[in-house]
């Protein structure tokens, strides 16, 4: 099978496109045939280990020193169940599911197998595979700090980067928790803002929302701190609001997080937003994209293109 491998950590050239074996599943797993996958910020941390000094030696524990441990990045994917373990009872053979693993990886593939514990769900009828792939990874990670900051209907929140992969999720969440949002981002992505259900949109290059004297009872931080190190917002908040950022410990994670994402999106109530779509020859090039910083929602990956709807 195909597969794109990390070589060794650095740029995104370290990825090479190569002929591999394709997996069996154990008795607990399932083989995955997949059609789309998602090139997400931290599959990008992960390939070039950006990350904070003091987190190299946990990281590089978890995942391996010099090079990834499994080679195989992703952890976004939807597809289409091939085969199964003798325990698995889950899922089916030629069941349609999407399906998120922060730690396993291996989603860069023509095939994979995981655990069917893993956070995997039937798909979302109404989606195609890659709008499916645009869901798990801004939703569950908006959906986790959501309900780590206590939100609750009726409450005015502000959305800090709110075109990204997590901040598009976090809009449209906070709005079906019956939210007041604010969404921030720049001046291009407005309108998409807007459209996704924000009541005030705000272009962070032209105004500062620190400064306009409105209060919030939840602001989140959907940039992170390394990469908003200057944020300034938190005298903006209620005197007993909560600021959460992305960067806030890591997020546990639940199965009926997937499941409560599959609901919303069957309702249209929860829309995957799509940047640009790259054939996994082009895997390179969609993770130059991701590294500038400046994608709209998801950068897809359309791992076969004979089927994909």
């Amino acid at each position: 099978m195909k597969a794109a491998i990390c070589t060794k950590y650095g740029p995104p050239d370290v990825l090479q496109l190569r002929e591999v074996e394709k997996p069996a599943p154990k008795n607990n797993e399932i083989l995955i045939k997949i059609f789309a996958t998602a090139v997400t910020a931290s599959d990008c941390i992960i390939r070039g280990f950006t990350v904070p000094v003091a987190s190299r030696l946990p990281t590089g524990l978890a995942i391996g020193f010099g090079k990834p441990r499994n080679p195989i990045l992703g952890m976004v994917l939807a597809g289409e169940v091939e085969s199964t373990g003798k325990d698995s009872k889950r899922f089916a053979v030629g069941d349609q599911i999407f399906a998120f693993n922060i730690a396993r990886f291996g989603a860069y593939a023509e095939y994979t197998c995981w655990p069917e514990s893993a956070l995997i769900a039937l798909k979302p009828s109404n989606l195609s595979y890659e709008e499916a792939a645009a869901i798990p990874y801004g939703g569950m990670l908006a959906l986790h700090f959501l309900k780590k900051g206590g939100i609750q209907s009726g409450q005015d929140i502000l959305v800090y980067g709110a075109s990204g992969a997590v901040g598009t999720s976090a809009v449209q969440l906070a709005r079906n928790f019956g939210a007041k949002v604010t969404g921030v981002c720049s001046t291009s992505n407005l309108e998409l803002v807007k459209s996704l259900g924000a009541d005030t949109v705000l272009d962070y290059t032209k105004e500062d929302f620190a400064n306009r004297g409105e209060r919030y009872d939840f602001i989140f931080d959907a940039v992170g701190k390394r990469k908003s190190s200057k944020f300034q917002g938190k005298n903006a908040l209620t005197p007993n609001g909560k600021y959460i950022s992305v960067d806030d410990g890591s997020p546990k994670l639940h199965l009926e997080d997937m499941l409560l994402l599959k609901e919303l999106a069957e309702a249209g109530k929860l829309k995957p937003v799509i940047d640009r779509r790259y054939p996994l020859d082009q895997i390179v090039e969609a993770h130059r994209y991701v590294d500038t910083g400046h994608k709209k929602g998801n950068v897809i990956v359309m791992v076969r293109q004979d089927r994909i709807t």
